[in-house]
């Protein structure tokens, strides 16, 4: 099974736009459509991460997939500029297994956004 795309209910359209266009920039993710109230994102292979005003927020975690180490780093950096918080710096997660990299940020809506890479150093 393969996930088509996810869509996350915001309550501020434009807060939530700027804090993804920065957060998943160094993912190689960028806003690539726009209609009304919703955003979608994406890279070359399509549109699979939305934002949409349609209702009452909601609260998830997604995990993302980083290409790197670094683009964990950066995805973090980029998402506190962007107006999230902190939910846990970059750095290895060995519970998890031992290359398991990643970052967490809460975004507007109080959702938790990961990035994640699971490739050696």
């Amino acid at each position: 099974m393969a996930i088509d795309h996810v869509t996350l209910d915001v309550q501020d359209i434009a807060a939530s736009r700027k804090f993804y266009a920065a957060a998943l920039r160094p993912l190689g993710y960028e806003a690539r459509a726009e209609s009304g109230e919703s955003v979608g994102f994406g890279d070359s292979r399509g549109l699979d991460f939305w934002i949409a005003r349609r209702g009452e927020p909601s609260t998830a975690h997604v995990a993302l997939s980083a290409p790197s180490r670094d683009a964990v780093e950066q995805f973090h950096e980029a998402a506190m500029a962007g107006g999230g918080r902190d939910n846990g710096e970059p750095g290895l997660r060995p519970q998890y297994h031992e290359n398991y990299y990643a970052a967490y940020v809460i975004d507007p809506d109080g959702n938790n956004i990961e990035a994640v890479s699971h490739t050696p150093q």
